[in-house]
């Protein structure tokens, strides 16, 4: 990994509580533009239980570029990510109670730009097998780019800071029903 600079922490963000209403923690609202002349795209994070800490790390090391963005986790995922770089993240339901639904969903509206999603090869529960397959098939589906390994997660960060996923914004402009 890349070391990265540091900036001031800003307040963790939810997307939903326990009844499904929203709650923002921070004034950042989702798409919109934190710096200048980038262009902010929407980001999902999602990890295996024995992949988390290596996703807390990347993103230690990526923070400078992913401050600029907008970032989005399923619940532990997120918090694990927030209370360690102090990231603003929108929190999604855990991946049990629904998490990896809401990013497919997510994706499915066109509303997330790049997933990284670690996993753990050695998985042996055919229900997370099941879910991550779904959402590698919801990113080749409408044409997400997503990273399921560091190397390839550290390609798609060194695109994104380079302006190489910046035709996802063209997407973001096409009418929706």
């Amino acid at each position: 990994l890349h070391g990265a600079c540091g900036r001031t922490s800003q307040p963790l963000r939810a997307a939903s509580s326990p009844n499904g209403r929203a709650k923002n923690y921070a004034s950042r609202l989702p798409g919109a533009d934190i710096n200048k002349g980038v262009t902010a795209v929407n980001i999902a994070f999602l990890a295996h239980d024995k992949k988390k800490e290596l996703m807390v790390q990347f993103c230690t090391a990526y923070k400078s570029v992913l401050m600029k963005h907008n970032l989005f986790a399923t619940a532990t995922t997120g918090r694990l990510i927030a209370d360690n770089t102090g990231l603003p993240i929108t929190l999604l339901l855990s991946h049990k109670q629904g998490g990896h639904q809401q990013i497919n969903a997510r994706i499915a509206y066109n509303e997330i730009d790049l997933v990284l999603l670690f996993t753990d090869p050695n998985t042996t529960d055919p229900w997370d097998d099941s879910q991550m397959i779904e959402t590698i098939r919801h990113c080749d589906r409408h044409n997400v780019p997503i990273a399921t390994n560091l190397a390839s997660a550290e390609m798609f960060i060194m695109g994104l800071q380079r302006g190489d996923l910046d035709w996802r914004e063209m997407l973001h402009t096409k009418t929706r029903f």
